[in-house]
């Protein structure tokens, strides 16, 4: 009876003990992509059947564990997909971090797509000989408006 018990509480230590050997990666050490990779060429095959004139812009890591953000431009547009790290799902859509309220999406997007930069006109140089001047021709502030006589 002592040997069984004995032999239970043994194999019960050393199935504790080899607990921690079931686990890829050291505790806290979980770099997946020292084991997955994607680049430009593996994005577009992965997503060439949803979007066959894909051109891909760049891959990297996503804001979430386990996605790669891939940045692509189809019929002159751009746009962010996220393809998870079995390449067997797409994300399309905004992710947000929760507590920095963060929309890494948005930024991502901006990244490929900045704002044209503003427009600088010269009003001075706009012929008024023609013009209907509504108030004083004189004021401080003047508001132009083109119309089509048709």
């Amino acid at each position: 009876m002592r040997k069984i018990i004995l032999l239970i509480v043994m194999t019960s230590f050393l199935l504790l003990l080899g607990h921690e050997m079931a686990y890829a990666f050291a505790p806290g050490d979980q770099d997946c992509t020292k084991c997955h990779a994607l680049n430009a060429e593996q994005a577009k095959e992965v997503l060439k059947e949803l979007i066959p004139d894909i051109k891909i812009l760049g891959v990297q890591n996503g804001p979430i564990n386990g996605l790669w953000e891939v940045s692509f431009e189809s019929a002159s547009k751009k746009g962010i997909l996220y393809v998870d790290y079995s390449k067997q799902n797409i994300l399309a859509g905004n992710i947000v971090g929760i507590k920095t309220k963060t929309n890494y999406t948005q930024i991502a997007y901006e990244k490929i797509n900045p704002p044209p930069p503003p427009v600088i006109i010269d009003y001075s140089a706009i012929p008024l000989e023609n013009s209907l001047v509504m108030g004083d021709k004189n004021a401080k502030y003047k508001i132009i408006v083109f119309d089509d006589p048709d």
